[in-house]
């Protein structure tokens, strides 16, 4: 499964979505405007009766199906209410997957938590992401519900949350839970979460029109057709809800059977994915929730949510036994018996309080000497996982985050700590430069923060080059939970901090634009650029200034530069008949990088697989992409977000 190509679809399906709702919008406009004509030419007739003056009038009126005043009013009136409540809807909405997980009543779970069963929680969702190449999504809890289910959302990996039922995390084993989130990060890199969003917001523009039906029919007054247009309006909007729940159904029905295969794939244990759905099956309340807005986000679940439609037309997901079937061709149809809550998380708490245990008799003594990774990596290598992590990355990221020291682990789930660990990742090796940068850091911040910096920074400093950036994004949910105040003096250290040296290098620089690129989605509400281009050559002079980039950051000698640069742009040249040129270093540097960065961002997803393999021929010009090469391509990857596990041995 080609991780561009879904990407591609969930954008294709975005466009469907749109033909979908102008079509129902026509429908509703035509159906409303239908049964206008009829009511008010009753009206008309029934007020005849009553007046005897002007009765042969009223008796010479014949039904004129064409009205064109009344059609634009209608059809004006309509697109008005669908409209306005879809904007309404998706501007609630725009803060991300934290307005999602809070109107299903979820809390948020917080990175330093102690309870054994929402450290569990964590510790799988990091797993998950560190192998996946994402930034930890917030995780929440929807303590309400009993039932057995989960969902993620938001619009990018920058706003990602992901939520589960408390049910979730009593009755499942690890095995079970961590398929479930597997599944859950399949929507996150899929590309589905936003087009899920969107959904919601198209949806609930449709419901309005029940809602001023509503009002309409309490009207109490006989003498007009008020309460009989209500009437109208309400079935109009009941059928425009089927109609919604059949678009919910078209784009997210098949889509629940790719993220079944993709956890399966990730986890390479299709035993605890069919465990979770069988206990789902086996328990007397399943996975319907509670929460008043659960018709809303149907489409999200892990499983069905709502009662079950009558007719499987308007089902979201398939049927359990058939998504069972699939991961266990053995099933007999027999769901196992589940007992009470209480006393599943009574035999299933983990032996340690505090500690999710994980069998691993092979782990290595520490982030400095990290098993698997791989000495070299070729440009083939370098694109074959993106977006498709694989139980190679699931192992690192279970041994990476076993292996973190207790200085950084306890830093990274606290929002001082995290910030101080950003910090120190940026501080030089150089004794006379890491004096002047801790004062720096006590200068714009406070003398806590340099002292908590200056505690973790000899465990920071023995790290390998490419547990830096699974640091960044382990430390990234505790980041999130600064106050507004906190955040802009944690954005205003940086920049001195990271120029204190008398230099920017290009993976300060994107590590820079990696931490501000997630946070400002969560401080400012910026969401994710609209595509603008579709074809390479809108970004071609962008290409000249990334790869040029590039070629200056891993060659000093002019010849390999110029040869490094030309190893990418001859790849792009295969795809495109245009001609690349390698630009003078004043005309590649980080701003205008940076500049290019956000423009390549506004691209299809087709266009970032190309740009990311010529970025991969670049750094590995040589015939090998290093580690620290390695490292730098991630970054871009992220920038452009498009996931890039880590390169661990096979």
């Amino acid at each position: 499964m080609d991780f561009f190509a879904q990407q591609e679809k969930a954008r294709r399906n975005t466009t469907l979505l749109i033909g979908y709702f102008i079509a129902g919008m026509t429908g509703l406009i035509v159906t409303l405007y239908l049964a206008s004509v009829v009511i008010f030419y009753g009206a008309l007739l029934h007020h005849g009766r009553y007046r005897s003056y002007d009765r042969n009038l009223y008796q010479n009126v014949e039904l004129t199906w064409w009205k064109p005043q009344l059609f634009a009013f209608v059809a004006l009136g309509t697109l008005a209410i669908i409209i306005i409540g879809s904007i309404i809807k998706s501007l609630e909405l725009a803060s991300g997957g934290s307005a999602v997980a809070d109107m299903m009543e979820g809390e948020l779970v917080p990175p330093n938590t102690t309870d054994p069963d929402e450290r569990k929680l964590l510790n799988i969702v990091e797993e998950m992401a560190i192998a996946s190449g994402v930034p930890v999504p917030s995780v929440y809890i929807m303590r309400n519900e009993t039932a057995i289910n989960a969902f993620a959302a938001g619009h990018s990996t920058g706003d990602a949350v992901v939520c589960v039922t408390r049910g979730a995390i009593k009755l499942l084993t690890r095995d079970e839970l961590q398929g479930v989130i597997g599944h859950e990060f399949s929507h996150i890199l899929n590309g589905d979460m936003r087009l899920n969003l969107r959904l919601m917001g198209i949806i609930f523009g449709i419901v309005c029109l029940t809602f001023i039906g509503r009002v309409l029919l309490r009207s109490n007054d006989r003498k007009n057709a008020l309460p009989l247009f209500g009437l109208v309006l309400i079935i109009v909007g009941w059928v425009g809800s089927l109609f919604g729940q059949l678009i919910r159904a078209a784009v997210s029905r098949q889509r629940e059977f790719l993220a079944d295969a993709s956890s399966v794939q990730f986890t390479r244990n299709p035993a605890g994915l069919a465990g979770a759905l069988k206990k789902i099956g086996g328990l007397s309340f399943g996975s319907r929730l509670d929460a008043n807005h659960a018709s809303e986000a149907s489409h999200m679940f892990f499983s069905n949510g709502i009662e079950p439609p009558l007719f499987d037309l308007f089902a979201t997901h398939p049927p359990l036994a058939e998504r069972i079937k699939t991961l266990d061709p053995a099933f007999d149809g027999q769901f196992p018996h589940v007992g009470e809550m209480v006393e599943v998380a009574r035999t299933s708490a983990p032996s340690h309080p505090y500690i999710d245990i994980i069998p691993n008799d092979d782990l290595p003594g520490g982030l400095a000497d990290l098993g698997r990774i791989m000495p070299t990596i070729t440009a083939t290598a370098a694109m074959a996982h993106t977006g498709k992590p694989a139980p190679a990355h699931l192992h690192y990221a279970q041994e990476f985050r076993q292996n973190i020291p207790d200085s950084i682990r306890q830093a990274a789930r606290e929002p001082f700590g995290a910030s101080a660990l950003i910090y120190a990742l940026l501080i030089s090796t150089d004794a006379t430069e890491r004096d002047q940068q801790l004062a720096l850091v006590a200068q714009n911040t406070s003398e806590a923060i340099r002292a908590e910096t200056g505690r973790i920074l000899p465990d920071v400093t023995s790290i390998a080059s490419h547990a830096k950036l699974p640091l960044v994004d382990l430390a990234l949910p505790a980041l999130r939970q600064l106050s507004p105040d906190q955040y802009q003096q944690f954005k205003k250290t940086l920049d001195p901090l990271i120029e204190s040296d008398g230099q920017v290098d290009l993976f300060e620089y994107m590590l820079r634009k990696i931490v501000l690129r997630h946070l400002d989605t969560k401080f400012f509400g910026a969401r994710k650029p609209s595509i603008q281009y579709y074809s390479l050559k809108g970004v071609s002079a962008d290409c000249d200034i990334l790869l040029s980039a590039l070629a200056y950051a891993g060659q000093e000698d002019p010849a390999k530069v110029l040869d490094a640069f030309q190893q990418g742009a001859a790849f792009l040249a295969r795809i495109v008949q245009i001609n690349f040129n390698l630009l003078p270093a004043d005309q590649c540097d980080l701003e205008q990088t940076d500049a290019a960065l956000n423009r390549l961002d506004q691209a299809v997803p087709q266009i970032k697989k190309n740009i990311i393999n010529a970025c991969a021929q670049v750094v590995a010009a040589d015939g090998i992409i290093q580690e620290s090469e390695a490292e730098l391509l991630r970054t871009i990857a992220e920038t452009l977000d498009c996931p890039m596990p880590p390169f661990v041995q096979p």
